[in-house]
C-alpha cells in the first residue's frame, strides 16, 4: 500500500526545518515540500538540497513575486487598507496566495494533506487554513505546533541539533521573522515587552533608521494608473521590480518602521516591529492622489471600507465574498485616481511634494482666498442655518428644562 503523502508549505526556516524529520516519526507518509517565494530572496539549490537532507522526497521552489504585486499587494494599496492604522498587513497579503499556490501544487502531487509551520498562537494559521478551506475544502490539514511535545523556539531548536538539521537561528538571536518583497516583520525575545525600545541596529535588514539615514532629502515621482503605480522616476516597471525599487530608495532615507502592539485574531495583543519601505511611500503617494481626485462623500466612505477591508485580510479572509464585493467597490473608486504624485524623503519622513492629475477636483478658483467671480461667501450664512438648525433647537430645549 503506498504511503500517504503531504504537502508542507515550506520555507528552510526553524519551523518547516524540524517538521519534515518530526513527520516522519510520527506518520507513514512521504513529505513534499513547497515554498512559494514571495521576495525573500532563497537559494533555490540550498532550499531543495536542505529539504531533501531532512526527509522529504521532492522540494518545489516557485516564483510568485509578481502575482502576489499585482493581485494582492495592488487590491490592498488601492483600499487603503492598514490595520489598526500601522500594519501594512505584509504577511496577511502573503499567505492567501502561498496557500493558493500549494493547494493547486498538493492536487498535482496527489496528496492528501497540507501542512503548516504556525503556531497555535498566531494568526497566519487562520490565514492558510481558511483560504484551503475556500479553495479546498475536502483537503485535510495537519498542523504540528498544535499537537507536538515542543513548548518553545529554543526547544525546536535543540530539537534540530539532535537531528543534525541546519537552522538559520540560534538562541541569542532568536527572533521570528517572516519576510516578503512588501516587508520583514521582527518577533520575540526582547520585543516581547512593550515597554524595551527596539535596537533598530540590532534587527533592521531592509532599510537603515532614521538617525543614519542622508541629511539631504531624496525625491521620488510616481505616475498612477486608476490607482496603480505604473511608473516611478520615469521608469516602467513591472509590479514587482517597482515595489523592489521603492524598497531601497525609501529603505535608504528610514521610511517604513512600524512598532506596533496589535490585536492579534486569536484574542491576544502581540508586540512587533516591521519594516516596509516602499509599502510606506507608495500607500502614502496613493493617499496623496486620492484626496486630490475622489470626490468628498466617497472618499469618507472608502475610509470606512478600507477599514474592514484591513479586518478581512488580516482575519485570513481574502477568499471571502465580502472581500471580493469590497475590491468591486474600491476599483469603481480607482476610475480617476490617475495622475502624477512627488514625495519627499527624509529621515524617515515621507511627506507630499506635489500632485497633478487630468481628474483633479481642486478648482483654484473656488478655492482661493483672494478675489474671485464663482463663489458667493453670502451663501455660506443660509447654509449654517440649516445645516445647525437641530444643534439649535436642541440647545432651546436644554435652556428651556434648565439643563444649559
Amino acid at each position: 500500500m503506498a504511503k500517504e503523502k503531504f504537502l508542507l508549505a515550506y520555507s528552510g526556516g526553524l519551523d518547516t526545518s524540524i517538521i519534515i524529520p518530526w513527520l516522519l516519526e510520527h506518520y507513514d507518509c512521504e513529505v513534499v515540500a513547497y515554498c512559494g517565494e514571495v521576495g525573500v530572496g532563497v537559494d533555490n539549490d540550498y532550499l531543495e538540497k536542505k529539504a531533501l537532507k531532512c526527509g522529504a522526497i521532492k522540494c518545489i521552489v516557485e516564483n510568485i513575486e509578481e502575482e502576489f504585486v499585482s493581485d494582492y499587494v495592488y487590491p490592498t494599496l488601492k483600499a487603503n487598507a492598514v490595520y489598526e492604522g500601522k500594519y501594512l498587513l505584509g504577511t496577511s497579503m502573503a499567505r492567501p496566495l502561498i496557500a493558493k499556490h500549494f493547494v493547486d501544487v498538493a492536487k498535482k502531487e496527489g496528496c492528501t494533506t497540507i501542512v503548516h509551520g504556525c503556531t497555535g498562537k498566531g494568526n497566519d494559521q487562520v490565514r492558510f487554513e481558511l483560504s484551503i478551506k475556500a479553495l479546498a475544502p475536502e483537503m485535510k490539514i495537519l498542523a504540528p505546533w498544535r499537537i507536538w511535545d515542543i513548548k518553545s523556539r529554543d526547544e525546536e531548536i535543540d530539537y534540530a541539533a539532535a537531528h543534525g538539521i541546519e537552522v538559520p537561528v540560534t538562541k541569542e538571536n532568536n527572533y521570528s521573522k517572516d519576510e516578503n518583497l512588501w516587508h520583514l516583520s521582527h518577533e520575540g525575545m526582547d520585543l516581547e515587552d512593550p515597554a524595551n525600545e527596539p535596537n533598530l541596529d540590532k534587527i533592521l535588514e531592509l532599510m537603515v533608521s532614521p538617525e543614519k539615514a542622508p541629511d539631504t532629502p531624496t525625491y521620488v515621482t510616481f505616475k498612477f494608473e486608476k490607482g496603480i503605480p505604473v511608473e516611478v522616476d520615469g521608469q516602467k516597471l513591472s509590479p514587482a521590480e517597482l515595489l523592489k525599487y521603492c524598497n531601497k530608495v525609501a529603505g535608504a532615507n528610514g521610511v517604513g518602521i512600524a512598532d506596533i502592539v496589535e490585536n492579534r485574531l486569536v484574542g491576544m495583543k502581540s508586540r512587533g516591529v516591521y519594516e516596509t519601505p516602499g509599502g510606506t511611500l507608495l500607500f502614502a503617494a496613493h493617499r496623496e492622489l486620492e484626496l486630490l481626485t475622489v470626490e468628498r462623500d466617497t472618499l469618507h466612505y472608502k475610509d470606512l471600507v478600507a477599514q474592514k477591508f484591513a479586518e478581512l485580510v488580516y482575519y485570513g479572509q481574502w477568499f471571502h465574498p465580502l472581500r471580493e464585493a469590497l475590491s468591486a467597490f474600491v476599483d469603481d473608486t480607482q476610475k480617476t485616481v490617475t495622475g502624477e504624485v512627488k514625495m519627499k524623503l527624509y529621515k524617515g519622513n515621507c511627506t507630499p511634494a506635489g500632485t497633478k492629475s487630468p481628474y483633479s477636483l481642486y478648482d483654484p478658483e473656488i478655492a482661493t482666498f483672494e478675489a474671485d467671480k464663482v463663489y458667493n461667501q453670502a451663501d455660506a450664512g443660509g447654509f449654517i442655518n440649516c445645516f445647525g438648525l437641530p444643534m439649535k433647537v436642541n440647545a432651546a430645549m436644554k435652556k428651556k428644562n434648565g439643563l444649559l
